[in-house]
């Protein structure tokens, strides 16, 4: 019996290596799966997929990942937004949105949509004031139920709202699904920097693509005597970039109306489309576009 197991398992090797061993003294190159890796793929029916991370919480980066979502939608991109941040989901209040989502014939969950953009988030899934308070093994399952059993129903890009940190989540996000580029975000000061830049480095180990970083909250202009002021240090995230050598997408503005925007589900783009403040969201996303080639889609 344990000598069928075996060979089970390794029924792909070939069967004059079927331990996979080197010949000229070089180590195993052994499939992902042989090596006890997942194998990457594509989520069904979404073409681009890229992921927003910041590494450190509170620095606005769902605020911005959404922005970004609209602002493909607005380019005329079929848009999608997948919140996997389990216990702090923040798509639904950012979309307006709310109630379980339904199944489709196939069982799979089927997106919750607004401002043409389509969500899937832990946040519809549970009540709103309620927690979740579960180990890593209940985690990773309802991570594994968000990746594969959602019908997008046809995307051109889907946009990943990372949880903030470098742990279980962002790992097998990054090794179980083809990714197009992570962004970064951070705001200018140190305390979120060197966060951001342990996110920069895990992208690096996992081969997956830097699209650049995003500067938040970068200036605060007095809207009574339109005087600026750097509350959080200026050039904090270029400096950082330039260090790093990761490509600065843009500076998005300290400002009452996006936060204003964000808390009552109209975020930016969609409530103030013709402002400076969505001028900056839709100019990183056309940056992010042509980084990876959504536009040259046939």
């Amino acid at each position: 019996m344990s000598k069928s197991r075996l060979f089970s398992t390794l029924h792909c090797l070939r069967h004059e290596n079927p331990l996979g061993l080197p010949r000229s003294g070089a180590p195993p190159q052994l499939p992902r799966m042989q090596r006890g890796l997942p194998q990457k793929r594509r989520l069904k029916d979404v073409r681009k997929t890229i992921a927003v991370s910041s590494a450190k919480g509170g620095v606005g980066k769902s605020t911005i990942a959404v922005n970004l979502a609209l602002a493909f939608a607005r380019q005329g991109h079929r848009t999608g937004i997948l919140d996997t941040d389990i216990f702090g989901p923040s798509i639904p209040t950012l979309l307006n949105l709310s109630g379980e989502p339904r199944l489709s014939e196939k069982n799979q969950l089927l997106p919750l949509s607004n401002y043409g953009v389509k969500s899937m988030s832990m946040g519809y899934l549970v009540g709103e004031d309620a927690p979740v308070v579960w180990r890593g093994l209940m985690v990773m399952k309802a991570l594994q139920q968000l990746l594969w059993e959602v019908e997008w129903g046809g995307l051109d890009v889907l946009v990943m709202d990372l949880p903030p940190g470098t742990g279980d989540t962002q790992l097998t996000i990054t090794q179980q699904v083809v990714l197009d580029g992570a962004i970064i975000v951070s705001t200018p000061q140190d305390v979120a920097l060197k966060d951001a830049v342990k996110g920069v480095e895990m992208m690096r180990k996992v081969n997956v693509p830097l699209l650049g970083m995003i500067q938040n909250m970068s200036v605060f202009t007095c809207p009574n005597c339109n005087h600026s002021t750097h509350i959080f240090r200026s050039e904090g995230v270029t400096q950082a970039c330039s260090k790093h050598n990761v490509p600065f997408l843009g500076d998005i503005p300290l400002h009452a109306s996006i936060c204003d925007d964000a808390d009552r589900g109209k975020p930016t783009v969609v409530a103030e489309p013709e402002s400076s403040r969505a001028k900056a969201f839709v100019d990183i996303a056309e940056t992010i576009a042509k980084k990876i080639e959504l536009r040259d889609i046939s």
